[in-house]
């Protein structure tokens, strides 16, 4: 085992003339924030060449289905002009009168029986420096099933890089508030009527809440049910991502800063970050996952989601999560049927911020996922759909006769 310490790389990160590997190793350890987490973590090592690894992530990224899902693409108008891209999944349209048979319309009876579901749209709204295809499982086990709208947070996949960061040149953060403001524009436009359900992991959950402080009669006119994953409502810079306090403490000392640094210089820091592949690999499955058994092409597809957010995006996000603090908008969702679920074992928002939204929504579903961490929807992912088909359910969106079965399992992806 190699000890690498936070200290040490965010040190590294910041000094001047550091040459590009160590600000790549302090990229990969910033790029591992973008799942949720803070550096300096003990990195196994490898016992294989450098280029045989290489080419087994090329092969993981050839074969591996994750992230192939795709939908009726549409482009919503943030506030302050941003373009954010989303997809729709419809409802199949009603099958010809006969026996039943295989495809989607069996489908549809097979998970929620036979009578059509009702007219809800489900918005899925991903974490920081994820995407809509984080979801995958999820969006594959319910196609067709139900109408669904998945998209991408601005600066995200497919969605336009902030006006005011792009105007700047970097450097101007981003808020909680005005994502929320942001799944506001997605909803107007790809949904403007008829009963939601809202879905958020991490970063996500949080625009719900956001959303629901500043549209509170959207939540009340419209919000059939909300589900909470991996999320939380504040005193996040409390967290200590599983490292010792005097390494956390030099960590909130110094991040901002480096951060600055770190976005200042975008293109070192990528070539950097880029060369330490493996470092950034190993943090990626540290902080995004709780068990040992992950799918190598499960973990390698988190790793590309991450991998593929700039440095200068996540340090534009990353002050939003200090002054997070949403806990006096949770009663809106009181009246509502709430799913709230994280993983045991999550070092990013940890089980402990989504029993605290448990206690201010004390008749909501709580579920804590034995071993899972922050990336819970791809590490159980037949877990997660089956609490969430349950939730449509219990929000008569569907019938109430379920049954999930292997949809949404990493074993059995799809939908493709």
């Amino acid at each position: 085992m190699s000890d690498i310490s936070t200290g040490d790389v965010v040190a590294t990160a910041a000094a001047s003339g550091a040459g590009w590997r160590r600000a790549g190793i302090a990229g990969a350890a910033i790029g591992v924030l973008a799942a949720g987490a803070a550096a300096g973590v003990a990195v196994e090592r490898l016992t294989v060449g450098r280029g045989m690894r290489k080419r087994a992530r090329l092969a993981l990224d050839a074969t591996g289905p994750y992230g192939t899902l795709r939908g009726t693409p549409g482009r919503a108008a943030a506030d302050d002009g941003t373009e954010l891209y989303y997809e729709v999944d419809e409802v199949d349209p009603p099958e010809n009168p006969g026996p039943p048979s295989a495809g989607a319309g069996s489908r549809r009876r097979r998970l929620f029986g036979r009578k059509e579901p009702a007219p809800v749209t489900v918005v899925f709204s991903h974490g920081y420096c994820l995407g809509q295809d984080s979801w995958h499982f999820q969006r594959a086990a319910l196609r067709g099933i139900v109408r669904t709208v998945h998209w991408d947070q601005r600066s995200h996949g497919r969605s336009e890089r902030g006006r005011a960061q792009a105007r700047a040149g970097g450097g101007v953060p981003v808020g909680i508030d005005q994502l929320g403001r942001d799944l506001k524009a997605v909803i107007d436009a790809a949904a403007p009527e008829g009963p939601l359900v809202l879905v958020g992991h991490s970063m996500g959950g949080m625009t719900i809440m956001a959303l629901a402080e500043q549209y509170p009669e959207l939540i009340r006119d419209r919000v059939a049910a909300v589900a909470f994953v991996g999320t939380s409502s504040g005193r996040l810079n409390e967290v200590s991502f599983g490292l010792p306090v005097m390494g956390v403490n030099a960590v909130r000392r110094v991040l901002p800063g480096v951060l600055r640094a770190l976005g200042s210089q975008a293109e070192l820091v990528e070539r950097g970050r880029r060369a330490t592949a493996d470092l950034f690999a190993g943090l990626v499955k540290r902080y995004s996952f709780g068990s040992r058994d992950v799918d190598p092409a499960v973990a390698r597809f988190a790793e590309r989601l991450i991998e593929s957010t700039p440095i200068d995006v996540v340090a534009e996000f990353y002050p939003a999560f200090a002054e997070h603090d949403k806990s006096a908008t949770l009663p809106l969702f009181r009246d509502l049927p709430v799913l709230i679920l994280a993983g045991d074992k999550d070092l990013v928002t940890p089980s402990s911020h989504s029993e605290a939204i448990a206690d201010l929504l004390p008749d909501a579903e709580l579920v804590i996922v034995p071993d899972a961490g922050h990336l819970v929807m791809l590490e159980h992912p037949e877990t997660v759909t089956d609490r969430l088909a349950d939730l449509l359910v219990r929000a008569g969106a569907v019938p109430e006769s379920s049954n999930v079965g292997g949809h949404g399992t990493a074993e059995q992806p799809g939908g493709h």
